[in-house]
């Protein structure tokens, strides 16, 4: 076992395989582990987007003098197929895999409608984005992790996940507490295998389109009631949800399995 004194908050030789990653919380993230030495390997269904995540990153490598790199990788992650296509293409092309961060998700562009309302395809797609997404990359890329007897994996869920959603999006609530079930779930079958999981739950954070949308549609008086519940009195960053990721990822959180936590700002108090 690795002596406490040398233990370092550093990825070099990992792979990091990292979903949702073409803006935002996935884009910190990567960037955040490619400073730190991995290699990162960045995945989404945003082919320009994706490309801007690769211009940051390297700029960033470049700015940090780490050994961290970028491949990208345009899939769409709710097609179960292509999961098993990219994980095939990740293997060849890096040899293993050591991290795996969920980050895919969102409402798919829907609003809060009464329940009656909800149509069979509104629930499937935001259960699609947000939990099948997340089973599918997990079935792929877990059992390279236990061939390795080692592995990392950091799923992004919500504070709605944990409460209720802000949004009073039923599909998004629900996929989230979902995710965090799985979480606890796949700790307690992949942990004998060297394999950690765990969950980091954002609370409202303007990290894409979506949330900037959802900021905007308030009024003054409702950010500013937003902003004072919330114990830091800020918003939060996407730097902000990429840090806890970086301690679940590490050796430093070797001990740690099928744990939550909420990086939102001291929102909810549990």
């Amino acid at each position: 076992m690795q002596s406490v004194n040398s233990l370092q908050l550093t990825f070099e030789n990992r792979v990091a395989v990292i979903t949702g990653a073409a803006h935002g919380i996935g884009r910190a993230i990567c960037k955040e582990f490619a400073v730190r030495g991995a290699r990162v390997v960045a995945v989404d269904i945003l082919k320009e987007a994706l490309e801007e995540t690769r211009s940051e990153v390297e700029q960033a490598i470049k700015d940090s003098g780490s050994a961290g790199e970028i491949a990208l990788y345009t899939c769409d992650i709710t097609d179960s197929e292509a999961v098993k296509d990219l994980g095939e293409q990740v293997i060849r092309n890096s040899g293993k895999i050591d991290i795996l961060v969920n980050v895919t998700g969102g409402v798919a562009g829907q609003v809060h409608q009464v329940i009656e309302n909800i149509s069979d395809d509104d629930w499937k797609n935001v259960i699609d984005i947000n939990l099948t997404t997340t089973f599918y990359m997990i079935r792929t890329f877990a059992p390279h992790m236990k061939k390795a007897a080692y592995g990392r994996i950091v799923n992004i869920s919500s504070g709605a996940g944990r409460s209720s959603s802000l949004t009073g999006i039923q599909a998004y609530t629900s996929a989230k507490a979902g995710q965090i079930g799985l979480t606890r779930q796949m700790a307690r079958e992949l942990g004998s295998f060297g394999i950690t999981v765990n969950n980091v739950a954002p609370g409202f954070v303007l990290s894409n389109p979506s949330t900037e949308r959802q900021w905007e549609a308030m009024s003054k008086e409702q950010q500013n009631q937003l902003i004072d519940s919330i114990s830091v009195k800020r918003l939060g960053t996407p730097e902000d949800i990429a840090y806890p990721v970086l301690f679940f990822a590490s050796d430093f959180a070797r001990y740690v399995s099928g744990q939550i936590i909420s990086a939102d700002g001291g929102l909810q108090l549990f």
